[in-house]
């Protein structure tokens, strides 16, 4: 009988370990900086700031706050480069996470809403935009911001790095769970 190796499964499982702790990280992040955006968005509009500059304000303090989040927490041990590089293409593509959101609602309002006026409807939008918008602009992000704003460490890094980077010390704490 021939042997089979326990080594790939283990692997994949350290692997997609890793992944699940990188999306609550990122999750939590994200949750955080909603909250933020939505409070203060709320409290400068009752505040009497118009609509769109208040929440232009909330949402560049809301980035602000989940770039450091991430580029602190979710993504520490990736490559950190210029900062300032780093947040323009945080700001960017989470703008096109933002593009995303407004294209499935405004599929579903515009495009479905002339073949059935329910697509048109507060319930509607809500799923489309909120739902499905944020789904996928929240998978865009996640994919996005690991590969173009927190790259992995590059071959060309000497190996100790590279392990360094990857695996973290060890944590009586978090070990025992």
């Amino acid at each position: 009988m021939p042997e089979i190796s326990t080594q790939p499964r283990s692997r994949l499982r350290t692997r997609l370990g890793a992944l699940v702790r990188e999306l609550g990280k990122f999750g939590t992040v994200g949750g955080i900086s909603f909250a933020i955006d939505f409070v203060i968005f709320n409290v400068l509009l009752h505040s009497g700031m118009e609509s769109l500059f208040a929440k232009t304000i909330s949402t560049v303090i809301a980035t602000t706050i989940a770039f450091a989040g991430n580029r602190f927490w979710t993504w520490r041990d990736r490559e950190h480069s210029n900062m300032a590089r780093q947040y323009t293409v945080f700001f960017v593509l989470n703008a096109i996470g933002l593009g995303i959101g407004l294209a499935c609602l405004a599929i579903s309002h515009y495009g479905l809403g002339r073949i059935s006026p329910a697509f048109t409807s507060a319930l509607a939008d809500n799923i489309s935009g909120l739902l499905i918008g944020t789904a996928f602009g929240t998978l865009f992000r996640f994919w996005s911001y690991r590969r173009f704003v927190f790259p992995a460490a590059t071959a060309s890094q000497p190996t100790e790095l590279r392990t360094a980077s990857v695996t973290s010390p060890s944590s009586p704490v978090r070990d025992s769970a």
